[in-house]
């Protein structure tokens, strides 16, 4: 395991913002040629290679420590694998090339690339699990929810610090068979229920901007990776949220203890799956609530994404321009 950063190290430099969009963009750009074509894995390997590229650019001395898989599993941006051109800083990395895979292959709103950077150290070291979550937006008390509290209670809590009814209350959860008893708990309890299709980062980060989204909590069952991406965002823009990996085999708990987890059933704050000074990029892949994807013409490809920084609390929407002579990709 690497040695923590050195307090130096725990502030990234500011230009490092528009180098890591620069990698979200490249891996958009070669995802979203894929739109629509049915192929998830085929959009999925193009944006890994692309993102993988122009990692290697950067001067960094970078480990992935949420990526594709496990190294067996993943031929590129695996977990544990060491990316950068060297020179620079310790970072870890969190990185989905492609979050949406099924929203890219049928063209469905919400597909992104995204990434996230801190100094090493500072972001969540896991297996790829999936993670039991809770998160809202900024502007509560501590404490308001807890993952551990009934759907219920959690509700009426976030109900009443919000100053509404809880049917004024809206849940984002996963569609997925695993939620039938979480969807069912927070109707009878009276939310409204936001059921997305996949792209939990993106789930997570509406809690950010209910007034926008109409999203005040999520809950549910997803991705580990997942989780430490959105808490990275959510450390930038303001909120909380809690997570637990679910460790449900032996061979998931002696993996998860490998990688230093000592605590199988231990509960994440945020600041514990992303600390320090984080960065994170997202670009749009498909069109979607949080941006619009790649649009491709005869003389340019526009695209468009965010970067968030936590030390400064930046969120910076970045609408680019590159020429579409095929020179993009091979620069």
């Amino acid at each position: 395991m690497a040695r923590p950063a050195s307090a130096a190290e725990k502030t990234l430099d500011r230009n490092l913002t528009l180098e890591l969009a620069r990698v979200t963009e490249r891996a958009a750009v070669a995802a979203a040629r894929w739109r629509g074509r049915g192929d998830e894995m085929a959009a999925d390997q193009a944006a890994v290679d692309a993102m993988r590229s122009e990692l290697g650019r950067l001067a960094i001395r970078g480990r992935v420590v949420i990526g594709e898989g496990e190294r067996d599993s993943a031929p590129m941006l695996f977990i544990g694998e060491e990316v950068g051109a060297g020179g620079g800083p310790r970072v870890d990395l969190a990185v989905a090339p492609l979050e949406g895979s099924t929203l890219c292959a049928k063209d469905m709103p919400g597909a992104i690339s995204i990434v996230a950077i801190a100094a090493a150290g500072s972001l969540l070291y896991a297996p790829d699990v999936y993670m039991d979550k809770i998160a809202i937006g900024p502007g509560y008390p501590p404490g308001v929810v807890d993952l551990d509290n009934e759907p219920d209670a959690n509700i009426a809590a976030l109900a009443a610090a919000k100053g509404v009814a809880a049917q004024d209350v809206t849940i984002c959860i996963l569609d997925r068979p695993r939620h039938a008893e979480l969807i069912a708990r927070c109707r009878a309890a009276g939310a409204r229920v936001r059921l997305i299709s996949d792209g939990d980062v993106a789930g997570i980060i509406f809690t950010a901007q209910p007034a926008e989204t109409g999203v005040d909590m999520y809950l549910g069952a997803g991705g580990a990776p997942e989780g430490v991406l959105a808490a990275g965002v959510l450390r930038c823009v303001g909120g909380q949220m809690q997570g637990r990996l679910v460790l449900d085999s032996p061979a998931k708990i002696a993996r998860a203890a490998e990688m230093g987890v000592r605590d199988p059933r231990k509960k994440y704050a945020l600041e514990e799956l992303a600390s320090g000074d984080v960065m994170v990029c997202a670009t749009g892949v498909t069109d979607g609530p949080l941006l619009f994807g790649a649009v491709f013409d005869r003389e340019a490809i526009e695209t468009e994404t965010l970067v968030y920084r936590s030390s400064t609390g930046t969120v910076r929407r970045i609408r680019a321009l590159h020429r579409a002579s095929g020179k993009f990709e091979a620069e």
